[in-house]
């Protein structure tokens, strides 16, 4: 049940400020993070990172829109990791995402309206999907040196 996950904060909210505003977010429900770091994606990364995209006709905005500034990499640690992180998340189309997630609170953008303009869905946030995407982009992005062990007062009431 314990477990980690993946989350990148995108380039739109690193740029508009949502950070601390997000980080929070996963603290107060009780995840750690575990690893952090603020990284400026290299086009090859992003085909990594989405290695599953990468042949389809989104991907090039994706990618524009991945590298034109810097990322916040996390390693989240919790009970049911995965799972409730894609909760405070939200729906992948922010227009869509339910009011007290973080797309639903923090973002407006639609398919209808980024594919009439041919960019990417900025959506603040990427979750990993299960744990297996978890696995790999945790892999990827940390080396096993940069994930950390340490107690938080939440332990306490969970554990």
């Amino acid at each position: 049940m314990l477990s980690r996950t993946f989350v990148m904060l995108k380039p739109d909210a690193v740029q508009r400020g949502l950070m601390g505003a997000i980080l929070t977010r996963f603290e107060q429900t009780g995840l750690k993070i575990v690893g952090m770091k603020m990284v400026w994606v290299t086009q090859e990364l992003s085909r990594k990172h989405y290695v599953e995209h990468v042949d389809k006709p989104f991907y090039k905005g994706l990618e524009k829109f991945i590298t034109e500034g810097p990322v916040l990499a996390l390693a989240v640690e919790g009970l049911h990791a995965v799972e409730t992180v894609r909760k405070i998340v939200g729906g992948t189309e922010p227009k869509a995402a339910q009011p007290g997630t973080i797309r639903g609170d923090f973002a407006h953008h639609s398919y209808e309206y980024t594919n009439a303009q041919n960019i990417a869905v900025k959506n603040l946030i990427h979750a990993s999907g299960n744990a297996g995407d978890a696995k790999r982009e945790l892999e990827l992005w940390f080396k096993p040196e940069e994930l950390h062990t340490y107690h938080t007062v939440h332990e306490t009431h969970v554990f």
